[in-house]
């Protein structure tokens, strides 16, 4: 038994709560990377978005990875906001409220789109109308995509962010170290606490995220059925 399990007798729990949180925060993240990146590929095959798939970067840190993630979600932001300005310029006002009108039958807004987007792309997959209803009319995946960039920049900068993704291979006292520096009773107590405050609000923003992008491509298999 090591000299400070003597001294603090609930580390070994503290320890072992720690690597389960550590390991929940990466699972978040693969996810993340794999909902961002069908995101991307949904946003380039019906809506010409020029954007580079993602890789997460297994030798890197934590901080290192969520600034990748980070960096493709501003870049869907950009896609997004450069598309919508021009629906916007090519719709007469009133019919352009119409698409951001809740109360509109979603059918009749998926056609306005439609013929928009097919102007401006110059020939639009049959999807692209619920794409871009979907996506660019819909707050719920801008708003959780803004949230998720603000947990994310938070996280790369709290005492997470210098943790390695491949610390687990290298067993738990280094893991320990990574995050503390240190085994003593208050910095695990800190560790625990900064993980469970980040993980918190990161899995309700991370669920949000992925059942969004989830209806987008139900949304546009269900079109393809159709064909």
């Amino acid at each position: 038994m090591k000299l400070s399990d003597l001294l603090y007798p609930s580390n070994p729990k503290r320890r072992q709560d720690v690597i389960v949180l550590h390991q929940e925060l990466l699972d978040l993240m693969k996810l993340n990377f794999k909902v961002t990146n069908e995101l991307i590929r949904t946003m380039k095959e019906h809506l010409g978005a020029k954007i580079t798939n993602i890789t997460m970067k297994e030798n890197g840190t934590i901080k290192e990875n969520c600034d990748i993630i980070i960096q493709a979600m501003k870049s869907i932001q950009q896609e997004v906001q450069k598309l919508d300005k021009e629906i916007k310029e090519r719709l007469e006002p009133g019919m352009y409220q119409k698409l951001y009108d809740i109360k509109q039958p979603e059918l009749e807004k998926i056609a306005i789109a439609y013929r928009i987007l097919s102007a401006i792309l110059g020939e639009a997959s049959a999807s692209a109308g619920t794409v871009g209803i979907k996506l660019i009319c819909s707050n719920i995946v801008i708003v959780t995509v803004n949230k998720l960039v603000a947990l994310l920049a938070q996280i790369g900068i709290s005492v997470l962010g210098g943790i390695a993704i491949t610390v687990f291979a290298l067993g738990i006292d280094v893991i320990l170290h990574a995050i503390l520096g240190a085994v003593e009773r208050d910095q695990l107590l800190a560790s625990i606490q900064s993980y469970e405050e980040h993980l918190t609000e990161f899995r309700e923003a991370s669920e949000t995220y992925h059942c969004a992008i989830n209806e987008i491509s139900a949304a546009v298999r269900g079109n393809a059925d159709l064909m």
